[in-house]
Order: C-alpha cells, then structure tokens, then sequence
C-alpha cells in the first residue's frame, strides 16, 4: 500500500499525534492551539481530513495514526528524488551535500549505512 501524501501543516500536526498517541481528540485540540497556534475548528477538520485518506483514525474521540512518521519521511523523500532529481539517489545526494557541513560521524555513520545495505541488511 502506498503511503498517502501528508501536506506541510497535517505533518506538524502527525508530529504532535505521534509523540502523544494514542490522545484522546480534545487533548489534540489543547495541544494544537498551545504549539501551532490553530483554532478548534482546524485541530477537527484536520483530523477529519486525515481519518478520510487513511492516514488516521478517530475511533470514540481517540486517535492513533496508521501510517508511521517513518514511512510520511520515505514517502516524501522518494518524491522528493523521483520530481526533482529524476530518480537519481546520486544526483541528490551530491546536491544534499554540497552545502551541508557534514561532519565525520555523519560520514561515517552513512557509511555504515551503506556498508549494511551492501550485506543485505535493513537500516
């Protein structure tokens, strides 16, 4: 199944869900008013917005996500690379790391990532 499409508020939104679900709806409502800053009205329509394509669900004013916020960071990645670098994992990359300070660590630990994507192995 293909991961469907979160837009840049509903993820800020999924942020605060994740770190609190399962929360019941008027929680998310207190908690989005406190760090987005959103009326009520917004906080309902967005969970409404999200249950409709899958992304949530609201069972007895409790919501919990059906997608991870791993696979939400996959699914735009993939877009990402797929519209604006014509599929070339290299191409971005290259145009990732050409401004970025990128220290030895973070070298290092992509390339462990690589090292054990090369055996077969996940992450």
């Amino acid at each position: 199944m293909e991961t469907p499409k979160v837009f840049e508020s509903e993820y800020r939104f999924c942020l605060i869900l994740w770190e609190h679900e399962p929360v019941k709806s008027s929680e998310l409502v207190v908690l989005c008013r406190e760090q987005l800053g959103w009326k009520p009205t917004t906080t309902y329509t967005v969970i409404k917005r999200l249950s409709e394509r899958g992304i949530l669900k609201n069972e007895n004013s409790i919501v919990s996500s059906l997608v991870t916020k791993e696979e939400v960071q996959t699914a735009e990645i993939n877009e990402l690379v797929e519209k604006k670098f014509e599929g070339s994992l290299p191409a971005f990359v290259a145009a990732f790391t050409k401004h970025q300070n990128i220290t030895e660590d973070e070298i290092d630990e992509v390339q462990r990532m690589i090292d054990r994507f090369r055996k077969g192995g996940a992450q």
